[in-house]
């Protein structure tokens, strides 16, 4: 299994959307390194669900639930999707400020890369966030 993070504006699709919705096709990404993260991803895959801009912070975890297949929102290129399900909601969420703050999260791609909008998370940076939320 492999961890990652991914990130949407809570004002465009946040994480009571996807509860709501029960599951998402994961469009928009115009980035190639997210894309090969999107094309990386299987089934069963957890993704830490991040609400960027104004928040900062991530607030649930969701699992991917269909491999990558063509982005229908794309007009052109080479562009993808995976659909994810949510899983669970964090007790208590966790921001930015905490993830820099936290020695142990120091390589994470969030502290060095942050505006990657699908990233790899190691999955001793998934359990950590977890530890954090409780």
């Amino acid at each position: 299994m492999n961890y990652w993070l991914i990130k949407s504006e809570p004002g465009t699709y946040s994480w009571s959307d996807l509860e709501r919705d029960k599951k998402t096709l994961w469009d928009g990404v115009r980035n190639y390194q997210a894309r090969n993260n999107l094309k990386a991803m299987q089934v069963g895959d957890l993704c830490l669900y991040y609400h960027s801009v104004n928040e900062k912070q991530v607030v649930g975890v969701a699992k991917v639930v269909k491999e990558h297949y063509p982005d229908p929102t794309a007009k052109d290129g080479d562009w993808v999707v995976v659909d994810v399900a949510p899983e669970q909601k964090l007790k208590n969420p966790v921001n930015l400020a905490q993830v820099k703050g936290e020695e142990r999260l120091s390589e994470m791609v969030l502290v060095r890369n942050s505006r990657l909008s699908v990233q790899p998370v190691r999955k001793e940076e998934f359990d950590i966030i977890l530890e954090m939320s409780q």
